[in-house]
């Protein structure tokens, strides 16, 4: 039974959305890109039957959101351990094939550390030299003025003096983000190239952060 409730194709991925922090329909969709509205949809209507997920509304303006029930947040050790295995004992180069740059940049907004940052706002723009154009100009902008440090990722140029340029192909970053890979090897090979703020290219590897399974060592096949 638990495995026909999990083993719904997308599940397991709507509830790891939900145990990083993403409530709203659209956010879901961000870290998800490549389900349609309406499977989402009805893969929620199916977690809230089966008592994984609450649906609730906004106070202020009556908005729907998404929080998993005591039974939803007991799957955390479920998902982090599937991460981990994928991490582990799949082929690391297999992994690496049909990168998206939407969903690496939404990990990324999530799990960036604004603490190595400078005490103002800091714009950082991210470009990516092998992808699409549509694809391949992100910029984000961490807020350390306010009062919880919001990270915002945008696809548009928000205006901001940029503080640090970042310019990779869309695989390098990937590895760094996946611990293949670190920032200063990355730099010395010239598969990132860093230009501004000297304080933000040294502090690089602290403040981006990293995948949550990167930790976890690969299993190298013989």
């Amino acid at each position: 039974m638990a495995s026909e409730v999990l083993g719904t194709r997308w599940t397991p991925l709507i509830i790891r959305e939900l145990l990083c922090g993403s409530h709203r329909f659209n956010d879901l969709r961000r870290g998800l890109p490549h389900i349609s509205p309406a499977l989402l949809s009805k893969r929620l209507r199916e977690l809230e039957e089966q008592g994984i997920v609450s649906r609730q509304h906004d106070s202020e303006n009556g908005s729907p959101f998404y929080r998993l029930t005591d039974s939803g947040e007991a799957l955390h050790p479920v998902i982090m351990a599937l991460g981990c295995w994928g991490q582990r004992w799949l082929e690391a180069q297999l992994s690496m094939k049909n990168l998206d740059p939407s969903l690496l940049m939404w990990d990324m907004r999530r799990h960036l550390d604004p603490s190595p940052l400078p005490p103002r706002q800091v714009t950082i723009q991210i470009l990516y030299h092998d992808v699409t154009p549509r694809h391949s100009k992100w910029w984000l902008v961490i807020d350390k003025l306010g009062t919880d440090g919001a990270v915002d990722l945008c696809r548009k140029n928000p205006g901001h003096d940029i503080d640090l340029y970042v310019v990779s192909d869309l695989r390098s970053m990937t590895a760094i983000w996946m611990g293949l890979m670190t920032v200063k090897e990355a730099v010395d090979s010239g598969k990132l190239q860093l230009t501004g703020a000297s304080h933000l290219k040294t502090s690089m590897q602290n403040w981006l952060g990293l995948s949550p399974f990167a930790g976890e060592s690969g299993h190298v096949s013989s």
